[in-house]
């Protein structure tokens, strides 16, 4: 009977998470990275947000809900060569390279790489086209890129 009485406040079914595109695949994939180490924290959400926000314009309130739906296909999704390859197939390479480098941004955020973390970057990496070199130069460019902001915060 209790039963019954709890799932009349539960939806039937739970709401579909839209398909996604360019931006929710790099944003699933960043979750991902983030969320390997099994130690997801508030700086690293913050750095997705923000990612996101410079990547596609949003202000902080639309990154921030892009980053819930990210996480959302992240938990429900597929392989990371899968959202790799979405975004070869949709994007140009000045946006996958990119998104290499806000993956590499966020594998470097709490100041070393996780062996998981680097291994999910270089799937993504592979399933976007993108070479070894490629990676490199991304990793040394999100380098510069925390070292310079580190001296802000």
């Amino acid at each position: 009977m209790l039963k019954k009485f709890f799932q009349a406040f539960r939806p039937s079914e739970p709401p579909a998470l839209p398909d996604p595109d360019a931006e929710l695949a790099l944003g699933a994939l960043l979750v991902r990275v983030a969320q390997s180490d099994r130690d997801y924290q508030l700086e690293e959400i913050s750095l997705i947000d923000r990612i996101l926000a410079r990547l596609y314009q949003h202000n902080a309130i639309e990154a921030a809900k892009v980053r819930a739906t990210c996480e959302k296909l992240h938990a429900a999704a597929p392989e990371t060569d899968t959202f790799g390859r979405l975004i070869r197939e949709t994007t140009g390479l000045e946006e996958r390279l990119a998104a290499l480098d806000a993956l590499w941004e966020v594998v470097l955020a709490d100041g070393s790489a996780h062996e998981g973390e680097v291994t999910i970057v270089e799937d993504a990496r592979k399933a976007m086209g993108l070479s070894y070199a490629d990676s490199q130069k991304a990793r040394e460019r999100a380098e510069e890129k925390l070292g310079s902001t580190a001296g802000e915060q």
